[in-house]
């Protein structure tokens, strides 16, 4: 069904030259399938959190790769890919999909310029998750990063007395430090704490990876303004799709 077959993780990333997208989404332990065809290189994941499959490269061969992945009943329906960016007309008649994010993946390797308010990021615990979980619901109740979440490694935050104003999650696997879920209490915005929270998140992760990642929508141009500031200048252009 493609031009070559790829097993295992090293496989794959020396397929994609270790492209930084390819270390995070290919975790340690994990043992996909792979395959290239005309410029891509996608894979499906056999278990774990998170997407069945993703791709880098050429959009065109990677939706074929997909397309024929679900015909074959490898793929299941009502799992997510993440896709080279494509729009809906192109997997009109191919994939069935009910949802259909565009997103960026942005990555730096330096540390971010210091923020005014970044001593006050903390670590938090378990104790944190009823706050955690009631600023999540009040400032960003979109995102899939919650307390709880499996994906999760820890959560850092910003509290102004015994009050939560900010947090944000360690979402790292792989090679590649990954922050998600960043969030500012609605009537904290405006202040320079996500500036603060994200530099001080990256400067943690930093310290024990070479790449520190996160993924934005990509009309949140604000927020992406804010990123690219503290550094995070490597971009991959990504479509999420959920299988009806």
């Amino acid at each position: 069904m493609a031009d070559q077959e790829l097993t295992g993780r090293a496989a794959l990333l020396t397929a994609t030259d270790h492209h930084p997208y390819a270390r995070h989404a290919l975790w340690r332990g994990a043992e996909p399938r792979g395959w290239r065809r005309d410029g891509a290189v996608a894979w499906l994941l056999s278990s774990g959190p998170g997407p069945a499959g993703g791709a880098i490269g050429a959009p065109e061969p990677a939706v074929e790769v997909f397309t024929d992945l679900v015909a074959a009943g490898a793929v299941a329906a009502g799992q997510w890919l993440h896709l080279p960016r494509t729009g809906p007309e192109a997997l009109a008649g191919r994939l069935a999909v009910v949802r259909h994010d565009e997103w960026d993946f942005l990555w730096t390797t330096t540390a971010p310029p210091r923020q005014p308010e970044e001593d006050r990021v903390v670590r938090l615990g378990e104790a944190d998750h009823p706050a955690l979980s009631a600023l999540i619901e009040a400032s960003f109740p979109s995102t899939t990063s919650r307390p709880g979440d499996p994906r999760i490694v820890d959560w850092y935050g910003i509290r102004d007395g015994d009050r939560l104003v900010a947090c944000g999650a360690d979402r790292s696997r792989g090679d590649v430090g990954f922050l998600a879920g960043l969030t500012v209490a609605p009537d904290r915005r405006g202040r320079g704490l996500g500036a603060a929270l994200t530099a001080g998140m990256t400067r943690a992760l930093a310290a024990r990876y070479d790449h520190v990642a996160l993924g934005v929508y990509t009309d949140n141009v604000g927020a992406i303004r804010l990123y690219r500031r503290l550094g995070f200048t490597g971009t991959l252009a990504r479509s999420s799709v959920h299988l009806a």
